[in-house]
């Protein structure tokens, strides 16, 4: 019987792009799972669980700032990686612009990782 009531009551995996378009944090959310798509070519772990993202905010019209840093500032991906992190947000439901500074303070440092990706790199 409980089968029934679960098949009759599907949870849906995402929101429909209405209410994101009203709701900062489920955009806020997916900006932070398409950023987790986005790879340093020279590190195999996303910019987010390596602490490049310092700052993600979204007005209640869709507008998204994101404040991130590179690991070095002669880091030869500078041209690349902030590109694809406001390419990336900016296809998320309810976005209606991006924009993405790159900050240098403060600077980078392997503390920032997240405990996985110190894992994965054996800085743990």
């Amino acid at each position: 019987m409980s089968e029934e009531i679960n098949n009759a009551n599907p949870i849906p995996s995402a929101a429909p792009e209405s209410f994101a378009a009203v709701n900062p944090i489920f955009i806020e959310a997916q900006a932070v799972e398409a950023i987790r798509t986005c790879f340093d070519p020279e590190i195999p772990v996303n910019i987010y669980e390596l602490g490049l993202i310092y700052l993600i905010q979204v007005s209640v019209q869709g507008d998204v700032q994101i404040q991130m840093t590179l690991t070095s500032p002669s880091c030869p991906s500078a041209g690349t990686i902030p590109p694809e992190v406001e390419h990336k947000v900016r296809n998320v439901p309810g976005v209606k612009s991006v924009r993405v500074d790159l900050v240098w303070d403060p600077p980078w440092s392997p503390n920032n990782m997240s405990e996985a990706a110190k894992l994965q790199l054996g800085f743990a």
